[in-house]
């Protein structure tokens, strides 16, 4: 008996070498730019969250700082990675594959959380860890980024036969305990949450929305079944 994950959903994960003198960078250009408050803040939020939780305006990766620009390669890098291994493409089609992307940053001191939401409009989506402030050591669902599954109606009946399913099988919501200087990507409609921060210093984390298209109808390779 052959057994096929046939619904399966691509994840990416990722992480950034050497990446403490950057990420203090980081931390120390979005401390202060949050501290400047209406400046730099997202001006509409949407998504249900505290006061605990610092949302930046979502234009984080057109800003020249070189740190920023470092974090936005990387990023760019490893997401084209992925497309490529996922859809078959070569370096050259790549290469003709225009990005468009929201990025911002979120600051969460203790408290602070981000309820259930995904990100309409775009194909593919990331985070990256800056910080992840230092959690408590009883409360080991600090600051947990949580993707719910989406084959919401596989746990109408539970029994003995599929109650332990393992691995890409299993119903349960995925957690992820992030570190610092890891990426996670994932499809931009998975619905996710990040669970409330118990901690010292602060949660520290730059999000992006990603979408994309070929320069010229030439350069693509082709829609295969």
């Amino acid at each position: 008996m052959e057994v096929v994950p046939y619904f399966a959903i691509p994840f990416g994960f990722a992480k950034l070498d050497h990446c403490d003198a950057l990420n203090g960078q980081l931390r120390e250009l979005f401390l202060r730019r949050a501290a400047e408050g209406a400046a730099y803040a997202n001006p509409n939020p949407l998504t249900q969250r505290n006061r605990r939780v610092f949302e930046s305006e979502f234009q984080v990766f057109r800003w020249q700082d070189r740190c920023v620009q470092q974090l936005k390669e990387f990023c760019w890098n490893q997401m084209m990675q992925m497309i490529g291994q996922l859809n078959g493409y070569d370096t050259a089609a790549l290469g003709h594959m225009l990005i468009t992307s929201d990025s911002w940053f979120h600051v969460t001191r203790r408290g602070g959380f981000f309820a259930l939401h995904n990100h309409p409009n775009a194909s593919w989506s990331g985070v990256y860890c800056v910080d992840p402030g230092k959690h408590d050591p009883d409360k080991p669902e600090s600051g947990l980024l949580s993707f719910v599954n989406p084959a919401v109606t596989s746990a109408m009946y539970m029994d003995a036969a599929n109650l332990n399913l393992r691995g890409a099988f299993a119903y349960h919501i995925r957690h992820v305990l992030l570190e610092p200087g890891q990426l996670v990507l994932f499809p931009s409609w998975i619905l996710h949450d990040v669970k409330p921060f118990e901690g010292e210093g602060e949660r520290i984390t730059v999000s992006f929305n990603c979408w994309f298209a070929f320069q010229d109808a030439a350069a693509s390779p082709g829609v295969a079944p």
